[in-house]
C-alpha cells in the first residue's frame, strides 16, 4: 500500500523509485508551500560554492596527476630510489674504510654478510631454476650412490670423531668426564621413549651433531670465539642504551641501587627492539632460514622446525604463534618437539636481564642456538612420530606478520606487550623467594630437631644433584655449588639461579677466597662455563601452566593432547640444557693467566682480582719455610723481589708462610 502525499512508500523502495521530497522539484515545492520562491541570497551562495568546487578541483590537478604518475611507474620509481640510495651508501662505506679500516671492520662485515644475502636471493630468483635443472643429472647419480656412500661418510666422521677426542682430551682428562655424561643423558632420554622402535635416527645423530659443531665452532675456533664474543658486546654496548629511559623514569639513584629499576627496564626495551624487527620482517627472515637449515639436515617437519627456530629469539608462548594456523592439525609428536623447544631455550628478553646481571653473554647466545638442533634430536628420540603428519614434504609454511600499520606502532606494542612480562617477573621473584625463604626455614626447624643444622632447599639439591653435576664436568668440590643452581632453576626458575650465579662470578672476579670456612664464595671457570649452558632454558615446574595456558588459548580443543605430553617435554627440555652443559664441559678451554711476575710489577695491590688470586697462589705453593728461613722453589727463586710480593699477597690471603 502506498501512502499519500509525496512520502515515500514501501513500494517505492521496491521499484527504485526516488524520493520527491529530497529531489530539487521537491525542495521548489516546499519552499513555495513555505511562502514563495527561494531568495537570492540562497541563489548566489549555491553559485558561490560551485565556484569555490571548481577551484579547488583546478588546484587538486598537479597532485592528481603527480599520483597516478607513481602509481603508472611504481617499479621504475622503486628502483631509482634504491640505486640512489645503494650508490650513497657505497659511498659511505668507501668513506669509513679510507679514514680507519680496523674502526669499520664491524660495518664491513655487515656489509659482506648483507651483500651476500641479497645477491644469493638475485641469483637463485633468475638461474636458480637453470642451475638446479644442470645438476640434476648429479643428483641423479648421488641419490644411486648414496645408500653405501652414507655409510662410509660415517665411519669417516666417527673414526675423525675418536681421533679428535684421543688427542684433545689427553691433555684435559677431565674433559672425558663431561663425554661420558653427554652419552648417559643420550641413553636415559632413550629409555623414556615413548615408541622404541619408531626412533628417526636420522633426526637424532644430526641434531646432535648440528649442536657439536656449534659449539665446536664457538668454543674452540678463533673465528667464532672472537664473533660471539663481539655479539656479546654489541649486545651489552646495547642494553646499556636503556638507561636513558630509566634514568630519566626513575632516576639515577633507584637504577643503580634497586634491581627492579636496574634489571626489568632492559625487558621493556628489548621486547620493543624485537616488536621493530617482527614489523621490518627481519625476525621472520632469520627464522625461516634457520629452520630450512634444520628441515633440511634432520628431516622433520616444517612447522615443528620453525617453533623451535623461533625459541632461539622468542618465548615458549610466542613462538607457537608462528605456525598458530597449523597448531590444530599437528600430530602428538609434532606437539610435544614445539613444548620442547620452548623449554630447552630462553626468550631474548630475558636474555638481556641476565646479561646485565654480568653472565656471560657469548655462551648465553651459544646456548640458546646450541640448543635449537638438540631440542629437536631428543624430541625425536623421546616421542617419535607415528603418525602421518599432515605437512611433511610441505614446502613452505607462511609466517603471520604483525598487524602494525607503521613502525612507531610496533615500537608502543612492543613495549606495551612487556608491561605484563615484567610483572611477572617481578611478581614471580617476590613469590618464589619468599616461597624458598619460608621452605628454607621449615627445613631448618625439622633439622634442628634431630641434631642436624643449616638443612636447606639449597642442601638437599646439593646433594641429590651432585652426581648429575659432576657427569656434566663440574669438579667435585663445585658439583655442590652446581647441582644447588640447578635445582633452584628446576624446582623455582632460572631467573632466580642465573642472579646466585652471578653473585657467585662477581666474587670470584672480586679475587675473594675460594672458601670461607665451611662455605664455597664461589666456583671454577670452567664450573661457571658448565652452570650458564645448563641453566639457560624455560623448564622448571612453573613453565608447565605458561606452556598450557599459551597452547590451550590457541587451539582450546587440544588441551587434553597438549596435557598428555607436558612432562614428557618437560623432562626432555630439563636434559637438552644438560646436554648443552656437558658439551661445554668438553669444548671449555681454561683461561691462561700469563705471567705472574709481570703482573706483580704492574700492579699496586690496593685491591683484589682475580688474577691476583691465581698469581699469590702459585707463589705461595712455591714458598718453602725452614728452620724460619724463607725461600722460594721454581721461577720464582730467580725474583729478587718474591718475598716482597709474599708479604703483599699475605695481607689479602692468609696461608702458612704468612
Amino acid at each position: 500500500l502506498e501512502m499519500e502525499g509525496n512520502q515515500i512508500t514501501l513500494d517505492s523502495l521496491e521499484k527504485g523509485r526516488d524520493n520527491p521530497a529530497f529531489s530539487f522539484e521537491g525542495e521548489k515545492r516546499h519552499s513555495e508551500e513555505c511562502g514563495g520562491p527561494r531568495s537570492e541570497s540562497q541563489e548566489e551562495r549555491r553559485k558561490g560554492k560551485g565556484r569555490f568546487s571548481s577551484l579547488s578541483r583546478k588546484a587538486l590537478q598537479p597532485a592528481s596527476k603527480a599520483k597516478h604518475f607513481c602509481k603508472a611507474h611504481a617499479k621504475v620509481l622503486r628502483r631509482v630510489f634504491l640505486g640512489l640510495l645503494g650508490v650513497a651508501y657505497l659511498c659511505y662505506f668507501i668513506a669509513a674504510c679510507y679514514l680507519n679500516f680496523q674502526r669499520a671492520l664491524a660495518l664491513v662485515i655487515i656489509t659482506a654478510v648483507v651483500a651476500f644475502f641479497i645477491c644469493w636471493e638475485i641469483f637463485k630468483k633468475h638461474c636458480g631454476a637453470k642451475v638446479l635443472l644442470l645438476l640434476h643429472p648429479i643428483g641423479k647419480c648421488f641419490q644411486k650412490c648414496w645408500p653405501w656412500l652414507k655409510w662410509l661418510l660415517w665411519v669417516a666422521l666417527l673414526a675423525g670423531l675418536i681421533v679428535w677426542l684421543v688427542l684433545d682430551t689427553g691433555r684435559n682428562p677431565e674433559q672425558l668426564i663431561s663425554l661420558g655424561g653427554f652419552c648417559f643423558l643420550v641413553l636415559f632420554l632413550f629409555a623414556c621413549s615413548k615408541h622404541h622402535g619408531a626412533v628417526s635416527w636420522r633426526a637424532v645423530f644430526w641434531g646432535l651433531g648440528l649442536e657439536f659443531l656449534l659449539g665446536l665452532f664457538v668454543l674452540r675456533t678463533t673465528p667464532g670465539t672472537q664473533a660471539f664474543q663481539w655479539l656479546g658486546d654489541q649486545i651489552q654496548y646495547f642494553l646499556g642504551y636503556t638507561t636513558a629511559g630509566s634514568s630519566f623514569v626513575f632516576g639515577n639513584t633507584l637504577i643503580e641501587e634497586v634491581f627492579a629499576f636496574q634489571t626489568l627496564p632492559i625487558i621493556v626495551f628489548f621486547s620493543c627492539v624485537m616488536s621493530i624487527l617482527y614489523y621490518l620482517g627481519v625476525m621472520q627472515w632469520l627464522i625461516l632460514k634457520i629452520s630450512w637449515l634444520l628441515q633440511v639436515s634432520m628431516g622433520t617437519t616444517p612447522t615443528e622446525t620453525l617453533s623451535v627456530a623461533g625459541n632461539i629469539f622468542v618465548g615458549q608462548t610466542e613462538a607457537p604463534l608462528l605456525i598458530r594456523p597449523y597448531l590444530a592439525d599437528m600430530t602428538l609428536s609434532e606437539i610435544h618437539a614445539v613444548m620442547t623447544g620452548g623449554f630447552s631455550t630462553i626468550a631474548g628478553s630475558v636474555m638481556g636481564a641476565y646479561i646485565s646481571f654480568g653472565i656471560d653473554a657469548a655462551s648465553l647466545i651459544a646456548a640458546s642456538v646450541m640448543a635449537a638442533p638438540c631440542a629437536l634430536a631428543m624430541a625425536k628420540l623421546v616421542y617419535p612420530e607415528v603418525e602421518e603428519s599432515k605437512f611433511k614434504g610441505k614446502a613452505s609454511i607462511r609466517l603471520a606478520k604483525g598487524e602494525e600499520r607503521n613502525i612507531l606502532e610496533a615500537a608502543s606494542n612492543g613495549a606495551a606487550t612487556s608491561v605484563g612480562l615484567v610483572a611477572n617477573i617481578a611478581a614471580n621473584l617476590i613469590a618464589f623467594l619468599a616461597v624458598l625463604e619460608f621452605i628454607n626455614a621449615a627445613l631448618r626447624w625439622f633439622g634442628q630437631m634431630v641434631d642436624i643444622e643449616g638443612l636447606t632447599f639449597q642442601v638437599i639439591c646439593s646433594y641429590v644433584l651432585m652426581p648429575v653435576a659432576f657427569l656434566m664436568g663440574a669438579d667435585w668440590a663445585d658439583s655442590p655449588v652446581v647441582a644447588e643452581l640447578l635445582g633452584i632453576k628446576i624446582f623455582l626458575n632460572e631467573f632466580v639461579a642465573y642472579q646466585q650465579l652471578a653473585t657467585y662470578k662477581k666474587n670470584r672476579l672480586m679475587g675473594l677466597e675460594e672458601w670461607d670456612g665451611s662455605r664455597k664464595q664461589w666456583i671454577s671457570e670452567r664450573a661457571e662455563s658448565i652452570t650458564t649452558f645448563a641453566l639457560c632454558g624455560f623448564a622448571n615446574l612453573s613453565s608447565i601452566g605458561i606452556t598450557l595456558g599459551g597452547l590451550a588459548s590457541m587451539v582450546p580443543q587440544r588441551k587434553g593432547d597438549l596435557a598428555s605430553v607436558v612432562l614428557r617435554a618437560l623432562l626432555t627440555g630439563i636434559c637438552v640444557s644438560m646436554l648443552n652443559a656437558c658439551l661445554a664441559g668438553l669444548l671449555h678451554v681454561p683461561t691462561q693467566v700469563g705471567d705472574c711476575a709481570v703482573f706483580f710489577n704492574n700492579t699496586n695491590f690496593n685491591s683484589t682480582s682475580y688474577t691476583m688470586y691465581t698469581c699469590c697462589k702459585q707463589l705461595f705453593a712455591s714458598s718453602v719455610l725452614q728452620n724460619g728461613t724463607l725461600s722460594f722453589t721454581g721461577s720464582w727463586a730467580e725474583q729478587a723481589e718474591s718475598g716482597l710480593w709474599l708479604r703483599e699477597c699475605c695481607v689479602y690471603y692468609n696461608h702458612t708462610s704468612c
